[in-house]
């Protein structure tokens, strides 16, 4: 036999012995699998106001807020009290400037960037009934709490009916009544079913608005 034949032979005899030694193919990692997104988060609207806020004082000195509202999903529909997306309005009088701040407790691809995040600057006038600032000091009463309360007037009944029915929270400033309310809004937040006023520093029941 020649050398060239005798390597190989050699070669054929090693490749057929490592086949024979060979066991099953290793299993795929599953930490190598790609890692689901997190579980969406749901808040209260004083809480994430108060991750708003922080954010809008960096923002501007003397930031002020004009208005909160939540924002709803399939699998967190704001009842509760609790949703996974709040905006919220802050305005400095100093600067004559509007910005608008998002919490968002989500990762869905529909929704604002998970985190707090916000949009460009806009002219601010004091005048303007729609962004009527108010003071901070005025906001006791949490989302859920407000929500309890409309929950007696009306609210309770609907979400019966349909539980699955989406509950949307407003908070503003009301100048007739020098107080700032929490408006529960079950149903299209457009054209609720039923729109229940909130005291938002008494925590008692204001009126039915729709």
């Amino acid at each position: 036999m020649t050398k060239i034949a005798s390597a190989l032979l050699a070669a054929a005899l090693a490749a057929g012995m490592a086949g024979c030694n060979s066991g099953p193919a290793p299993k795929p990692n599953p930490e190598a699998a790609p890692a689901k997104p997190p579980a969406t988060q749901t808040v209260t609207g004083r809480e994430a106001f108060q991750q708003l806020y922080a954010t809008a004082r960096l923002w501007a000195g003397d930031a002020r807020p004009y208005r909160e509202q939540s924002g709803t999903l399939k699998d967190a529909n704001g009842q509760g009290g609790k949703a996974p997306i709040w905006f919220a309005g802050f305005a400095s009088p100093s600067r004559r400037g509007l910005k608008n701040f998002t919490w968002s407790g989500t990762h869905d691809p529909d929704a604002p960037s998970y985190g707090v995040s916000s949009n460009v600057e806009d002219t601010y006038n004091p005048s303007n009934t729609s962004t009527l600032i108010f003071d901070i000091a005025f906001l006791k009463v949490d989302s859920d709490k407000a929500f309890d309360e409309a929950q007696k007037h009306g609210g309770d009944k609907l979400l019966k009916k349909n539980p699955k029915t989406p509950v949307t929270y407003v908070l503003d400033w009301q100048p007739q009544a020098n107080s700032l309310y929490w408006h529960v809004l079950y149903g299209d937040s457009q054209n609720p079913e039923l729109r229940v006023a909130v005291d938002a520093t008494k925590g008692t029941f204001v009126r039915i608005e729709h």
